[in-house]
């Protein structure tokens, strides 16, 4: 039976919700090799970037997906697409609104397995505060002690409360936001195994 992995990308908070009791043996991301990006469109341009600093914990096991879990935390201050006017515009109110809710926060509570190496992370996304059902389809790839995520999903940025006033109606810039997770994680047989 393949082992189960646990994604550390140095988050705090652990999920409840596992169906059944687990044991987890952890696995370290590479920071230098994950990112979390995201892409959108202003004035008819196309844009990206990528949030610098990130946090996120998750337990899974291919063979049995429906009792993982994770959790992920996004620094919205850390968001950088390299355009300085942007850049300084994204933590204000209008925006992330990093004054009140610094961070984004993903939970699931479930993974489902679509076959092929591709499944599913389901749970719910809060940004600024409100809270929606999040499904998160990703890829993973294992190669002896190393495991490789790939995932990406489309957000309406209005249905997070980001982009208000004149930054609501689409006009300058598109509702339509995507976020793509990329995480490299080596096992660490010498760290003790968690009961869950």
């Amino acid at each position: 039976m393949p082992r189960r992995l646990r994604l550390a990308l140095c988050l705090s908070a652990a999920l409840s919700g596992a169906v059944s009791p687990a044991l987890s043996a952890p696995w370290a991301v590479d920071p230098a090799r994950s990112a979390i990006r995201f892409s959108g469109v202003q004035v008819g341009t196309p844009f990206s970037g990528r949030f610098e600093r990130f946090e996120a914990r998750v337990e899974f096991d291919p063979a049995k997906p429906e009792a993982g879990r994770a959790t992920v935390l996004v620094d919205l201050a850390s968001a950088r697409t390299g355009d300085t006017q942007r850049d300084t515009a994204l933590p204000q109110k209008d925006w992330f609104d990093v004054a009140s809710a610094s961070h984004a926060r993903f939970e699931a509570s479930r993974f489902v397995d679509k076959g092929g190496g591709d499944y599913e992370a389901v749970g719910d996304l809060t940004i600024r505060g409100t809270k929606r059902p999040l499904t998160l389809p990703f890829h993973l790839s294992l190669d002896g002690d190393r495991a490789h995520a790939t995932g990406h999903v489309g957000l309406v940025r209005t249905a997070f409360g980001v982009g208000q006033g004149a930054w609501a109606s689409g006009q300058w810039v598109a509702l339509e936001v995507g976020v793509d997770v990329d995480l490299v994680a080596t096992a660490r047989p010498d760290a003790p195994a968690e009961a869950h």
